[in-house]
């Protein structure tokens, strides 16, 4: 990318979604003094976090509020929430988003109510090259409206788009007929939606944060409404990922979370289905209220077993909708729906970890100049986002558009480990046996990460890596043989990689 092509004209940037991440760059935008619009398809600031208020997060407040976003509120008088506190949505939108969107420097520039619902260049398609780079970007809204960009930063998030039910990625028969079955992520089955839950038997399928944080509040719900039952079904043969690092985790919440489950379910509190990813979905009346659902599921040899449950929970994750970037010249990777340099760095098949290498703006561009997706949309299906990533991306992107580029390219990122990931822990262990400096593993994944797209092996991803750092030969073949044993897949992971990736 040329430093020259992300100066932006005399448009002003179009920040999309008034979230964390897209009132971070709003802060950082207005602290470099570019002018900029943002647009949010809600009536108000946060309006996917709205949707989730009554969960509370792992990760406390020092890494859900950006540096920029502090710096302003700070000055204008504003006391920061207990750093190691852990907020609710509620208190994150209440607490910090609001007086945010409300701040001198950035409340004059949202516009509520305004849905993006496609963006292309002034007076060409996709197809059209010539000037490509100095036309502005037209941004339609909903009703009609266009906007003249020279930048767009695209932070309206995944929480729209959540993954179907069905094991193949596709809709599960029946799917759609069943809707007043199914809630989509995260219900509050302890307080508004109490009544659809309490005394009845729920299915949670996914194996990410999400479906266990339902599966505790299940829990809970059912010490004081006899009757309930829960089932928990994913698609990998056993639930020892979704359980994660537990008490090795720096994040003691998210630990937590996995080492509840795990004793829900060592003590038969929630039924467990493994190698289940759903095919078919059958409703056993007119409507909820006058009876169940049967949900079917294949294993990996095709057998089939049905559960019949009276709601059903689809903790599934989510996945980016583009639709609008349409006539944008967009290099997406074809697994991960991320843009293609930043998709090694947060592949799930190949990290376990909650950390990532840190990335900015070189990674996130694309063959359109101007336009980045950030926050959870830059992750495409990888579910490992934390807001610490997003807002880290925000400002090396601004820094560049302000054509800071030693900023933009002086990525910093510090984030906490599940102490799940067998694979960073092993390459400490062998570098520090070594007698490696401290900062060879990370250099180390993220090279390899780079190279394992082309390699033939992950050995020889790291074979590769290692000779970009200059590491000797003893180092490289030891590194290199033990990616080749963690890579190679036990009989369990054979049978749940047949069905898909492991739920999520």
């Amino acid at each position: 990318m040329t430093e020259q092509s992300m100066v932006p004209g005399t448009e002003p940037v179009v920040v999309i979604g008034a979230g964390p991440v897209g009132l971070a760059a709003a802060a950082h935008l207005a602290e470099r003094g570019l002018p900029f619009v943002v647009v949010e398809a809600g009536a108000a600031p946060g309006e996917s976090v709205r949707q989730w208020c009554h969960v509370r997060l792992f990760s406390p407040w020092r890494y859900n509020t950006d540096p920029a976003a502090v710096r302003l509120l700070e000055a204008a008088g504003w006391t920061a929430p207990e750093p190691d506190g852990l907020p609710t949505g509620a208190e994150l939108v209440g607490a910090y988003l609001q007086p945010l969107a409300e701040h001198s420097a950035i409340a004059g520039h949202v516009r509520y109510g305004a849905r993006v619902t496609a963006i292309s260049r002034l007076g060409m398609d996709r197809v059209h090259t010539a000037g490509r780079d100095t036309a502005p970007f037209v941004v339609r809204l909903a009703d009609g409206e266009e906007i003249l960009a020279g930048t767009v930063i695209d932070a309206s998030g995944t929480w729209t788009a959540p993954n179907f039910l069905g094991g193949n990625g596709l809709p599960a028969h029946g799917e759609r007929t069943a809707a007043a079955w199914i809630d989509h992520c995260l219900p509050d089955v302890l307080g508004a939606d109490r009544d659809r839950y309490a005394g009845r038997h729920t299915l949670v399928v996914g194996a990410g944060h999400s479906a266990a944080t339902t599966l505790l509040a299940l829990a809970e719900l059912a010490d004081s409404a006899p009757g309930t039952r829960i089932t928990w079904a994913i698609r990998a043969s056993a639930p020892d990922r979704a359980y994660g690092g537990g008490d090795d985790d720096r994040l003691p919440a998210r630990g937590a979370l996995g080492s509840g489950l795990r004793l829900l379910v060592d003590a038969g509190r929630v039924e467990l289905a493994v190698s289940f990813a759903v095919h078919t979905i059958r409703p056993l009346a007119d409507e909820p209220a006058k009876g169940g659902v049967e949900v079917v599921g294949h294993g990996p040899d095709g057998d089939q077993r049905a559960i019949v449950a009276d709601r059903i929970v689809a903790a599934t994750g989510f996945r980016p909708d583009h639709g609008f970037a349409g006539e944008l010249r967009l290099e997406l990777d074809p697994i991960l729906e991320a843009a293609r340099a930043l998709a090694p760095l947060i592949d799930p098949n190949q990290h376990s970890c909650g950390t990532v290498y840190p990335h900015g703006v070189d990674e996130l561009a694309h063959p359109e100049p101007g336009y980045f997706a950030l926050g959870m949309k830059s992750y495409g299906r990888a579910p490992t986002f934390l807001l610490a990533t997003g807002y880290e991306q925000a400002r090396s992107v601004v820094a560049a558009l302000a054509g800071d580029w030693a900023a933009a390219r002086d990525v910093r990122l510090e984030l906490p480990e599940t102490g799940a990931c067998s694979a960073t822990l092993g390459v400490r262990e062998i570098t520090e046996r070594l007698g490696l400096a401290p900062d060879v593993p990370d250099k180390l994944i993220a090279a390899a990460a780079q190279h394992r797209r082309a390699a033939a092996s992950a050995a020889d991803a790291v074979l590769a890596a290692a000779a970009d750092l200059g590491l000797d030969d003893t180092a490289a073949l030891q590194l290199a043989a033990f990616a080749a044993e963690f890579e190679a897949p036990t009989s369990a992971q054979v049978q749940g990689q047949s069905a898909g990736a492991a739920a999520r």
